[in-house]
């Protein structure tokens, strides 16, 4: 999938919508970003009264990062890779576990380039999970275009699309 360069101004009107979302369902998130490095709860976060929606995020770019903190599997980064819808679902899980308070979580974990791609895996590549309490885990892989900010902030509008779709 291929999406426009979302802007700066666009994610923060996004944003607060997605923190609308939030108070209207009692919600609190919890976000798990690689690639992003931090860019989706920095961009909620940078909302006054994000607080009553937005538990906190973890940044964990290395796999050590992910398998310590989230409790993401050795098996499943061997077998599938970091870049991985199961290990995004991993990461989302273990957020919420890091997280008491929070209801739902959102992890990302991509390739923003410039280097990094393969045939498999190009710059672009980025899985997403969210998981919202006993529901099923809405999980897919994005391809985007453009360079590693554009990727970045692609990025960050799908995850705010699909955290909007789980609490419609």
């Amino acid at each position: 999938m291929a999406e426009s360069v979302a802007t700066l101004p666009e994610l923060n009107g996004k944003a607060a919508l997605v923190l609308q979302a939030l108070r209207d369902h009692g919600a609190r998130l919890v976000t798990a970003e690689s690639c992003t490095g931090g860019l989706i709860a920095a961009t909620l976060t940078a909302l006054a009264g994000s607080s009553d929606a937005v538990e906190g995020g973890l940044v964990t770019y290395s796999n050590a990062m992910k398998r310590t903190v989230l409790e993401v599997s050795e098996r499943t980064l061997a077998s599938h890779g970091a870049v991985s819808e199961s290990v995004a679902v991993e990461m989302a899980m273990g957020a919420l576990n890091c997280a008491e308070d929070a209801s739902i979580s959102v992890a990302v974990t991509g390739i923003a380039g410039p280097g990094g791609g393969t045939e498999a895996k190009p710059v672009g590549t980025v899985c997403l999970c969210v998981m919202h309490g006993t529901k099923t885990p809405m999980r897919e892989t994005a391809h985007f275009s453009g360079d590693r900010d554009a990727v970045r902030l692609a990025t960050v509008n799908r995850a705010f699309d699909l955290i909007l779709d789980t609490l419609g």
